[in-house]
């Protein structure tokens, strides 16, 4: 994909110093899922993998919310209506969106606000690192709608942010989570005033796309693939990560920038 002249259908994009924000634009509705935007999410993340010119993303929302999940009457409607077969093609979509977003190399930060809730919480769960204003209020609610917990990576994913224990109450009660508590359990990286939200997440992203783009790539792969590994296998696996990134020039050009006492200027190679 080229990250200038791509213009999504779903949701804002805008491209700028290697990093991508993407904006959930359906503010009046706290800014829901739909089935094409959870397709279009899904082959964009995919597509990431081939635009080495994004460093980082940022996903957001726009009008003071993240996302309040699947649209009541254009998904969660239907969805009641379906058969099995059609049931099973949208969970795989949006099971495939995760995966997405975790297969894609460039690390994605969630700046949360607001509502974050059902699937938007989620899309923040499934990011690598998480923002959050003082408002926010996430709540993992597939209980409250009559749903297993385990929806979309969560019963993977959480418990290993979180703990099991503390991704058991989210996912039993379908409860809300302040950003203050989010913090205190390491759901959220940092929390900010809402007014410092997107520059927070802007400086952040700035400072992964001034890095070693190839190296960031192989660290989060390895933070995938290391989940399901003895601790040998991982040690052995991140010993070959590492001597592949040995053979990269962003490598030499740390180690030419110390001993010039410059700063070095990574290139992605």
């Amino acid at each position: 994909m080229d990250p200038i002249t791509f213009t999504p259908a779903n949701f804002l994009w805008a491209f700028e110093g290697g990093v991508a924000t993407v904006t959930l634009n359906r503010p009046e509705r706290k800014n829901p899922l739909t089935f094409s935007s959870y397709a279009e999410l899904r082959d964009m993340f995919r597509a990431l993998y081939q635009a080495p010119a994004v460093k980082a993303v940022i996903i957001r929302g726009a009008g003071g919310n993240f996302c309040s999940g699947g649209d009541v009457h254009e998904i969660i409607g239907p969805l009641v209506k379906m058969d099995m077969i059609g049931l099973m093609d949208f969970t795989r979509l949006t099971g495939d969106l995760i995966k997405a977003m975790r297969g894609c190399p460039q690390p994605i930060i969630a700046a949360v606000n607001g509502v974050c809730a059902g699937a938007g919480a989620i899309m923040a769960m499934a990011s690598d690192m998480r923002l959050a204003a003082e408002d926010a209020k996430t709540a993992f609610l597939f209980n409250r709608v009559g749903l297993a917990g385990c929806d979309m990576g969560a019963c993977a994913i959480l418990p290993r942010i979180i703990g099991q224990g503390r991704a058991s109450e989210l996912l039993f009660y379908g409860r809300n989570m302040s950003a203050q508590e989010g913090e205190r359990w390491g759901f959220f990286n940092k929390v900010v005033a809402a007014a410092e939200l997107d520059a927070e997440a802007a400086d952040w992203a700035a400072r992964i796309a001034a890095g070693p783009s190839f190296a960031n790539g192989m660290t989060k792969n390895q933070l995938n693939q290391e989940w399901s590994m003895s601790l040998d296998m991982a040690i052995d696996a991140e010993a070959q990560a590492q001597a592949i990134c040995m053979r990269t020039q962003d490598f030499a050009r740390a180690y030419n920038a110390f001993v010039a006492k410059t700063r070095p200027i990574f290139e992605g190679n």
